[in-house]
């Protein structure tokens, strides 16, 4: 009895892990172009994470909150081509850590 309870455990927790909405980690050293836009209004992110607009990449369909810089530090947000109103594409490298992407390089690309 005591085995079946172990391997009911055991199973469970495989099961758990295979249901994990939490992408492998992603490792960019080479400058990739992706998607950079305001994670709550045009990637659907969930949360204000500090009381307004936050930025974020999106990855082969996946959004990241970006750590290492921000949505202003590459111009006004709210203009008209500024990320809460458009979609940009811009060169990254670094990782991600969880729901994050942590930036060792952004450079906007030129439109």
């Amino acid at each position: 009895m005591r085995a079946l309870q172990s391997l009911t455990a055991a199973l469970a927790l495989l099961a758990a892990a295979a249901c994990s909405s939490e992408p492998a980690p992603l490792e960019i050293s080479t400058p990739r172009e992706v998607e950079a836009s305001c994670g709550q209004c045009r990637f659907g992110l969930g949360g204000e994470r500090k009381g307004g607009c936050d930025l974020a990449v999106r990855i082969d369909g996946q959004a990241y909150y970006v750590r290492g810089t921000g949505i202003d530090d590459h111009g006004d947000s709210h203009a008209a081509d500024g990320f809460c109103n458009a979609i940009r594409s811009a060169r990254v490298t670094g990782r991600t850590a969880g729901a994050e992407f942590v930036v060792d390089t952004f450079e906007l690309v030129a439109k």
